[in-house]
């Protein structure tokens, strides 16, 4: 694949650092995406995914699904040439995980219940 069909990818943590820029082929799917997040993951974070499934890419307000390409997201300014494309990591445990660690709280009375 030539170079400049390439797309430059960066993702952006919690605290505003970043991992990347990264080149993919716009076959890649977003699930390869979040394998390599996993793998680049500082070390030192407090908060860190214990797998891909407890990450969430987000570009362009968006919730990226893992079976999409690079190429399917419709990256804004995707066609412009050496343009960086940040898209937000977010760590997001499973349910059935946050549900055996956490605490469940009571739902709070409001007004009028």
């Amino acid at each position: 694949m030539p170079e400049e069909d390439l797309v430059e990818l960066k993702f952006r943590l919690y605290d505003g650092s970043d991992i990347g820029p990264f080149r993919y082929s716009p076959a890649a799917t977003v699930a390869m995406l979040k394998e390599r997040v996993v793998t680049e993951w500082p070390k030192d974070k407090k908060i860190a995914p214990k797998s891909a499934n407890d990450v969430k890419l987000i570009s362009a307000g968006k919730i990226l699904e893992n079976s999409k390409t690079v190429g399917q997201c419709n990256m804004p300014f995707g066609e412009l040439p050496k343009v960086v494309i940040t898209m937000h990591a977010v760590v997001q445990p499973s349910l059935a995980k946050a549900k055996a660690g956490y605490p469940v709280f009571p739902r709070r009375k409001e007004h009028g219940d």
